[in-house]
């Protein structure tokens, strides 16, 4: 595990470390220290169980102990959605984090059992090869990289290493809560399936990421600035994939239903906030605004063929007009 973790050049990198106390993020803490890779922590604390303030004040007395910074954010509680909105919730602390303190990497902790539910709640559902692979050992997102060195590894293993070395950590009992589809995908099919054919099926995700490079051909990035993308297409097809590629990199994963409707229509806008555009061979994808804009900036979009959708966000942006060529 430690050779992954070196093979990510991580020395070099201001690094966060997504922290839980569970047991998949304590490995990673561990495993990090003895690499003698640099790094920092955050955790969110949800409030959700008894133990959610002892784990808080573990995560700031193991950075104590360690000379480490330790980041910390209380959630509200959440009503509905719980797991959507806990993820989007730490997702905003971290990338607030990181914007804050100019991190290079956002690590975290998911391994193989994880990769596994994902591929399944996924294809129950119905997806396509981008989606199903979406769970990367590295990604690239505005402002920063996330990596995921631990998704060869099973859980087992990382228990196995705790407890050889005498680590702390905390076991989460809701990770056993059925009400929870994940724990239901987790309970009754990935687990039991990496117990049985772990080793097979870490090798099968190295295919299909290899694959899934190879078939990501037919469209290509021709610009980018911060979350503005401008794709050729070598054909007009190919508008869904390229789009499902490229919002997954900036932290978007579309439904079966939007990659129809990206193929079905040139100008949309996808779950009112992005916006995508397709003018015969070339994608325009952007943060979707409705900003007021002033009618001889409009004018100059209009002669670089600009799409009306995008418009607002390079007037937010400030993203000079004269980047794109006229006629």
């Amino acid at each position: 595990m430690t050779n992954s973790l070196q093979r990510l050049s991580l020395k070099n990198k201001k690094n966060l470390l997504a922290f839980s106390a569970g047991i998949d993020s304590s490995a990673l803490f561990f495993l990090l220290h003895e690499a003698q890779i640099p790094f920092d922590i955050a955790l969110v604390n949800y409030g959700t169980r008894i133990q959610s303030d002892d784990e808080e004040i573990h995560a700031h007395a193991l950075a104590n102990q360690y000379g480490i910074q330790c980041f910390t954010e209380k959630a509200p509680a959440f009503e509905k959605n719980f797991e959507k909105n806990a993820r989007d919730f730490r997702y905003k602390f971290f990338e607030k984090v990181i914007a804050k303190h100019d991190y290079d990497t956002l690590l975290t902790a998911h391994q193989l059992n994880d990769r596994l539910e994902w591929f399944l709640m996924r294809l129950s559902r119905g997806a396509g090869l981008s989606e199903l692979t979406g769970m990367e050992t590295i990604e690239r997102r505005p402002g920063y990289t996330l990596a995921r060195p631990l998704l060869r590894f099973p859980k087992s293993e990382l228990l196995d290493y705790l407890n050889v070395h005498h680590y702390p950590y905390f076991v989460d009992e809701s990770n056993h809560d059925e009400r929870y589809e994940r724990n239901r995908f987790r309970a009754h099919f990935s687990d039991p399936l990496i117990a049985k054919f772990g080793k097979g099926i870490a090798r099968s995700f190295d295919y299909l990421v290899s694959d899934r490079s190879i078939l990501a051909s037919g469209f290509e990035m021709q610009f980018q600035l911060n979350e503005l993308c401008i794709l050729h297409l070598d054909h007009p097809d190919y508008a869904s994939k390229a789009a499902d590629i490229t919002l997954k990199k900036l932290g978007y994963l579309l439904s079966a239903a939007q990659r129809k409707e990206i193929h079905d229509s040139p100008s949309l806008v996808i779950g009112g906030k992005w916006a995508i555009e397709r003018i015969l061979d070339t994608l325009w994808i952007a943060p979707y605004l409705s900003d007021p804009m002033p009618k001889p900036f409009k004018e100059q979009c209009r002669i670089r063929h600009i799409p009306a959708k995008i418009r607002p966000y390079l007037y937010r942006e400030g993203i000079d007009l004269a980047t794109f060529s006229i006629g």
